[in-house]
């Protein structure tokens, strides 16, 4: 009986220096978790570079007006912002479909739609933050931020470190008017930090201004697309194909073709 125990113990004394011999170091659990990070990080990487399940906008809804703000330097930065490297605009399929829809509606009521943002790389964000954080460069604060100190855009949710643009389902656009050939006025500019833009915004706003947003909304909600709260010009597929991805390649006709 005894025997039998020490002849097992030896096996499993031997068996486990076979897998220490084989690793190079110990199998312990903590070495298995640390695999397992490492590989889950690597298919995160690949998940976030993957443009398979993205359109060009202009190929998708043709009649779209795109006017690609961070491709310029007319945005609240003052410099054409890291990843943008042409002035297209990229969106999931499922994100495509429903703004070919509201392209429709929107046709039909006179407008086009005209789209300032789409797509957004993690590239984009990470160069929102860098800026946020020189207090310095206020360039353009006339013009997007009159109201606020800078010093308090990423604590008050201005900036951030994640966007929703970079899940591929979210577009920033207005309406343009067929008929003056003018975009609409919504009595606020695209991207203006202040509670102006709020939807819901009524003070100093006439009633054709407000109009105008709730025609926005009234077509985007009709296609599926969720507002936000804080901004008329932004909306958000409901039921976004990919609700816990970040992408992160680069805003050109080539990130497609490449799949």
């Amino acid at each position: 009986m005894y025997k039998k125990i020490i002849l097992f113990a030896y096996a499993a004394a031997a068996a486990a220096m076979l897998a220490a011999c084989s690793t190079g170091e110990p199998a312990t659990q903590e070495n298995t978790s640390e695999t397992v990070s490492a590989e889950n990080a690597i298919m995160a990487e690949d998940a976030a570079s993957d443009a398979s399940g993205f359109v060009s906008v202009s190929e998708a809804v043709p009649d779209a007006i795109l006017e690609i703000r961070y491709y310029s330097t007319y945005n609240f930065v003052g410099d054409r912002i890291d990843g943008y490297e042409e002035p297209c605009a990229l969106i999931t399929k499922e994100a495509a479909d429903a703004l070919k829809g509201a392209s429709e509606d929107a046709k039909a009521l006179g407008y086009r739609l005209k789209i300032y943002d789409a797509y957004r790389p993690q590239t984009a964000v990470n160069n929102f933050i860098e800026w946020a954080e020189d207090t310095d460069d206020t360039r353009m604060k006339d013009y997007f931020y009159p109201e606020l100190d800078k010093s308090v855009l990423f604590e008050q949710g201005y900036i951030a470190d994640k966007s929703g643009h970079s899940r591929g389902s979210t577009v920033d656009l207005t309406l343009f008017d067929m008929n003056t050939g003018k975009e609409v006025d919504m009595g606020g500019v695209f991207d203006y930090f202040g509670e102006l833009s709020h939807p819901d915004y009524t003070e100093g706003l006439t009633e054709g201004q407000l109009d105008n947003r709730n025609t926005l909304r009234d077509i985007m909600l009709e296609n599926g697309f969720n507002p936000l709260d804080t901004e008329w010009w932004h909306f958000t597929l409901d039921g976004e194909p990919y609700p816990d991805t970040y992408f992160d390649f680069p805003v050109n006709e080539d990130s497609l073709s490449a799949q």
